[in-house]
């Protein structure tokens, strides 16, 4: 059990108060118990690898913060744990037959941390604030092709579309879409520093780089969410605490300074066969590590010397030295589990599957580049999940056949600035890097490969035709055979080079006697059900 009185805590956050009485027991003043036999609050800690980079929906661009504003909010809708849509702050939904509405009716009653209740105004105020331009939304193409939101009453919201747009529903239940309260507004450009949302846990502080303090929200009441707790989470705080090294969270958890730990992968066997310990392995994760080239600039922006790294690099073989059967080899553009996944199909045009050094010492060559004249390169990636061993393998693999290959590891927000910039400005070299996803559609790819692209430069308005159907084609059969035409103009293109599944934080550790905590798809830790011994 790890208590609010432990130093750790302590440093951060005054104790609790004591709980009072109802009125007509309440006890006289000089028989109230002593300070020292007061009650001790529980509280859960959780060791990840890295910080949040905000607390912001519209401003987040990695799964940690994801991870964490998903518990300080809720959304319209939830996933159940095999992915099928339940209700969230909103009860009911429906869709026109001619899908340019989607109509919500909301629950009644549900309290923002603020204390004022949520209506139809915060959703207005969420989405016109996420699909505005000024907010600078690195998501805003998920909201798709808004043309208004309406608050028709206090407990009904209209989203109304240009063109029929299939992902939204699924989208209204993704940790993006998430519920701010307007009452947030007031903090302007430091909203993500101070959140106000209507989820199980209330923000209290953040310490950058080190933790942050949640405290459970006594208001609260299950929608939705795949948790056997109707209520407030039964610790009263949770700490999501940074400590990058992956021996040192594991350290900490043996010595009972945190509850749950991302243990280090080569670790995992040996917690496995201790009866002490307990792994927590998530089995809907909708993740994807692949490469990505900065593609705006040279030599990336050119095709062949994609298509050379592609014939480079023997992913399978990698994966096996750095993770044995931890993952597996995803040769589509989409992870397992994601509508248009179809591995067969992917592996026999998957740009993952094109292991040919020869073919690449060619390649190189045409253009003047050999072992003795590299191509120099930098390929990046970002803390944690074995990613630096990862680079270390492609390196090898890569300076057999020309390459020059300088590895640089880094934070997530620091990696995406660096792409994007280098790809505007053209400083440093080129680049590459290993780059994460986790989403619940194939509309993922709209997110990364649609003009002006993500972060990585790509852009090709012929793509962008196809990607666009992806959207606006609402029957199943023929929405695959688009999400097939976009993966095979990908692999062509060698816009990337598909990786494996899962990639990140698919895996804690906690004491045997920990119980409640529950994984919920799509890479989303939950600890309202968690009971410490």
């Amino acid at each position: 059990m790890i208590l609010v009185a432990t130093l750790l805590f302590a440093a951060c956050s005054p104790a609790p108060a004591e709980e009072a009485a109802p009125a007509e027991e309440a006890a006289p003043a000089e028989e109230a118990a002593p300070a020292e036999e007061a009650e001790v609050e529980e509280t859960i800690i959780w060791a990840r690898y890295g910080d949040s980079d905000t607390i912001d929906p519209h401003k987040a661009t990695s799964t940690l913060s994801l991870q964490v504003y998903k518990l300080v909010y809720d959304g319209l809708l939830n996933f159940d744990m095999e992915g099928n849509l339940q209700p969230g702050l909103a009860k009911e939904w429906e869709v026109s037959a001619d899908g340019l509405e989607m109509v919500f009716n909301l629950q009644e009653g549900v309290l923002c941390h603020d204390g004022v209740e949520f209506t139809s105004e915060d959703v207005v105020y969420t989405a016109e604030r996420a699909i505005d331009s000024d907010t600078g939304n690195p998501t805003r193409s998920a909201w798709g092709p808004i043309s208004s939101v309406e608050a028709v009453d206090d407990y009904t919201v209209k989203f109304t579309f240009e063109e029929p747009f299939g992902p939204f529903p699924f989208f209204a239940a993704d940790g993006f879409s998430s519920m701010i309260c307007k009452g947030a507004e007031q903090y302007g450009d430091q909203l993500g520093n101070n959140p106000v949302g209507t989820g199980p846990w209330k923000f209290v502080s953040w310490t950058k780089g080190d933790e942050i303090v949640l405290e459970r929200n006594e208001n609260y009441t299950n929608f939705g969410r795949p948790t056997s707790n109707p209520g407030a989470p039964y610790a009263k705080y949770l700490i999501v605490k940074t400590i990058p090294e992956g021996q040192t969270r594991l350290a900490a958890l043996k010595t009972g300074e945190v509850t749950f730990a991302e243990p280090p992968l080569e670790e995992v066997a040996t917690i496995q066969a201790d009866s002490n310990f307990q792994l927590h392995v998530a089995n809907s994760t909708g993740q994807h590590q692949f490469l990505e080239f900065t593609t705006a600039r040279p030599p990336f922006s050119e095709k062949w010397a994609r298509q050379a790294v592609a014939y480079a690099v023997d992913i399978p073989t990698m994966l096996d030295i750095v993770f044995g059967d931890l993952v597996s080899f995803e040769p589509c553009a989409v992870a397992q589990g994601v509508f248009g996944n179809d591995r067969e199909w992917c592996s026999d045009i998957s740009t993952g599957a094109l292991y040919d050094p020869a073919a690449a010492e060619v390649l190189l060559a045409e253009h003047g580049y050999d072992t003795d004249n590299p191509l120099e390169v930098v390929l990046m990636s970002y803390s944690g999940g074995n990613r630096d061993k990862t680079l270390q393998v492609l390196q090898q693999q890569m300076e057999v056949v020309g390459f020059k290959v300088n590895i640089e590891m880094m934070d997530i927000g620091t990696l995406n600035a660096r792409v994007k910039t280098e790809n505007n400005t053209g400083e440093g070299l080129g680049a590459l890097d290993s780059m994460g996803w986790s989403w619940y559609d194939p509309d993922i790819m709209y997110q990364l490969w649609h003009c002006p692209g993500w972060v990585d430069g790509y852009c090709d308005p012929k793509l962008d035709v196809l990607l666009e159907q992806t959207r606006t084609t609402t029957d199943p059969t023929a929405r695959m055979e688009v999400v097939k035409q976009v993966q095979e103009f990908l692999f062509e293109d060698f816009a990337l080079i598909p990786m494996y599944t899962p990639a990140w934080e698919w895996i804690y550790v906690s004491d045997a006697d920990v119980e409640g905590f529950v994984y919920a798809p799509f890479n989303y830790p939950m600890f309202a059900d968690v009971v410490l011994p």
